[in-house]
């Protein structure tokens, strides 16, 4: 009776421990400092940016990204903010990414959502999900492994990544061999990619359109400005815990029109609400210039939308800094009375006094002979996208010492 009264306490103290133990983990992942290391702006997939045959509905997909800082411990965020229907999926991995479709499999960990592998999202929703043991090095080449058991006809994705994504009929996420896969160069359903920091890590958020979303450069390299300037960041010492999140969109506008929601429309989504945040560049405009039927106009709205952006990141503590638009004159959208609108732009953004600094992206492509069309070397032949020299030029320029 004394042994089985003696078990009893064993038992209870035992459970007592199992439970603080359980609180403790609970509450390190609550209290833990999450900064985003990667991230893209999602959108509403145009029909011919949708996966090609066989679909992801019912299938799986793998993906790729390059992350910014390291550490222990991540925690991916999935999004159907744009589906017409619950997103649905059998389960989801991580693993480092090798060569292609390859993946260090023995580094491999089944990424969990509240403690389950599978998770229907919400149409209009997101999901963040537990937090997971994965040694990420600092700009590791990381695959995302997907398999869907219902995807509905409006996607949420990223057509932009200028990166390959693997498509597998049926559910292959324990699959190591991609090498049959059907190829894409989008992004579905991933968003963003968080990790456990100290300070001062942080994150620098960039609103862009295509020459930030890295048209121009080259289809898996990673030589978009935005990642010469994370190289940068990473090889100063003073500003290696740096991360850059590239939340540019492809024909982005910051007021009205153009693709994905407009900038105004999302600064608080791609800026304000990712973790870690400290530092946000503006770099965009050009579109609202090139396709705006009043340039003078456009320009007086252009500053009001700028101004509110700045007002909004000055009140949530960050650091915001304006890039000038670069020169468009010889584009197909380009004209006198929109190259007016841009000089008096940017000559607002250099001189208004708000931005805590600028960042003058026009001194760094234009030609040398004419400040309003692009260096013959270093646009995608059409007077507006960088090639990739241009991106070198762009990520180069940028002062380091805006952020030590």
């Amino acid at each position: 009776m004394k042994h089985l009264k003696s078990l009893k306490n064993y038992c209870l103290i035992a459970c007592a421990m199992m439970i603080a133990s359980c609180s403790q983990q609970t509450a390190q992942q609550t209290d833990a400092r999450w900064v985003a290391t990667w991230g893209t702006a999602v959108q509403l997939t145009e029909p011919h940016n949708c996966p090609p045959e066989p679909g992801i509905s019912g299938n799986t997909i793998r993906e790729r990204f390059r992350a910014s800082i390291g550490g222990e411990t991540v925690r991916l965020k999935l999004s159907n903010e744009f589906g017409n229907d619950v997103l649905k999926i059998a389960a989801v991995s991580i693993a480092p990414a090798l060569d292609g479709s390859k993946i260090d499999a023995s580094k491999a960990v089944n990424v969990l959502f509240d403690g389950k592998a599978n998770i229907d999202i919400d149409k209009g929703k997101s999901i963040i999900s537990d937090a997971l043991p994965f040694a990420l090095t600092p700009r590791m080449d990381v695959a995302v492994t997907i398999a869907y058991t219902f995807v509905p006809s409006d996607i949420t994705g990223h057509p932009g990544s200028r990166t390959t994504s693997y498509i597998l009929t049926g559910n292959e996420l324990n699959n190591t061999d991609f090498a049959d896969a059907v190829t894409t160069d989008h992004w579905y359903t991933i968003e963003r990619l968080d990790v456990v920091a100290d300070e001062p890590a942080a994150a620098i958020a960039i609103v862009g359109n295509s020459i930030t979303d890295g048209r121009g450069s080259t289809t898996n390299l990673q030589n978009r400005w935005t990642d010469v300037f994370a190289e940068r960041l990473l090889a100063n010492p003073a500003t290696s815990n740096l991360a850059v999140l590239n939340m540019g969109i492809g024909g982005n506008c910051v007021i009205r029109g153009g693709l994905g929601p407009n900038a105004t429309v999302r600064f608080n989504r791609d800026v304000i609400n990712q973790p870690g945040v400290k530092y946000v560049i503006l770099f965009e405009g050009v579109n609202d210039m090139g396709y705006s039927p009043n340039p003078s106009a456009t320009e007086k709205e252009l500053i009001e939308a700028y101004s509110k952006m700045i007002d909004s990141a000055h009140a949530y503590g960050l650091k915001i800094y304006g890039a000038t638009v670069t020169p468009f004159r010889n584009c197909f959208y380009g004209s006198p009375e929109k190259e007016v609108c841009r000089i008096a732009v940017n000559n607002w953004i250099r001189t208004c006094g708000k931005f805590d600094a600028v960042i003058d992206f026009e001194k760094a492509v234009c030609s040398q002979a004419d400040s309003t069309v692009m260096d013959e070397t270093l646009h995608d032949n059409d007077h507006l996208h960088p090639n990739a020299n241009g991106h070198k030029a762009l990520g180069d320029f940028v002062d380091l010492g805006l952020f030590e």
